[in-house]
């Protein structure tokens, strides 16, 4: 047993260490301790799909025109939000994207807030569910970029606007492109990172007021993060996507 195993990692590993032993032996890989193989940021991060899916279960169930619910009410903000902000950002048809924007900023933005209850940890402090949100939006708009303006024009992008400057360009654009999956991650992972070390090192120190406060800034943090890498992806989908560059 881990040190700070979460109550729901115990659960699964008393009673599901021979699923994710199984699993990673499909890939030739074997956990640290096969004896308790899940972790606290996997055990969570399943729990924040699980209720993702209830909360859109619950939402579909409810949909109507004429007399909308709270909930309907929120998401459509959200929606309309993040359609705005795509627009703002040069993608001038957003509709079609905006099914991976909404679903990534409520995950991430789940993730960051789970960590406010005592029970569970935030699953983006730590780098493999940031990283692995990275790499999701850099297949994503590299391929919105591939469909939209060919292989070949795409591909041009990289060679910069003078056929003379490409020599220079393309290895400068291959290194940036190849970066921002980086940058994601390390942007998000830090960020909540110290956020939850911080929150934690005063609930043990002071009660009730500091803790609320920082709390409180826990959670402005949790929404501007998720805001900031929804953005960031919406900003490299338009310069994949935009004819006219």
């Amino acid at each position: 047993m881990t040190e700070h195993e979460l109550w729901l990692t115990r659960l699964f590993n008393d009673y599901l260490a021979g699923v994710a032993n199984t699993i990673l032996g499909l890939f030739n890989l074997q956990a640290h301790n096969p004896a308790r193989p899940w972790e606290n940021w996997l055990t969570t991060e399943l729990l924040v799909v699980l209720l993702i899916m209830v909360m859109v279960a619950v939402i579909r169930g409810g949909l109507s025109v004429d007399k909308p619910g709270r909930m309907q009410h929120l998401v459509e903000v959200v929606w309309g939000f993040l359609g705005d902000t795509a627009e703002d950002t040069g993608i001038h048809h957003p509709a079609k994207y905006l099914p991976y924007f909404g679903t990534l900023f409520i995950f991430i933005l789940t993730c960051n807030l789970i960590g406010i209850i005592p029970a569970f940890e935030s699953p983006t402090m730590f780098p493999w569910v940031p990283c692995g949100c990275a790499i999701a939006t850099f297949l994503y708009y590299n391929f919105w970029g591939f469909r939209e303006q060919g292989i070949g024009t795409y591909l041009k992008h990289f060679a910069g606007p003078m056929p003379a400057l490409a020599p220079l360009m393309v290895p400068i654009e291959l290194v940036s492109h190849m970066a921002r999956p980086l940058s994601l991650t390390i942007r998000l992972f830090a960020n909540m990172f110290a956020g939850e070390q911080v929150t934690i090192a005063f609930l043990k120190l002071t009660f009730l007021i500091a803790p609320a406060v920082f709390m409180g800034l826990h959670v402005f943090v949790s929404f501007l993060q998720a805001y900031i890498f929804a953005l960031l992806t919406m900003i490299y989908v338009s310069g994949a996507v935009a004819h006219e560059h």
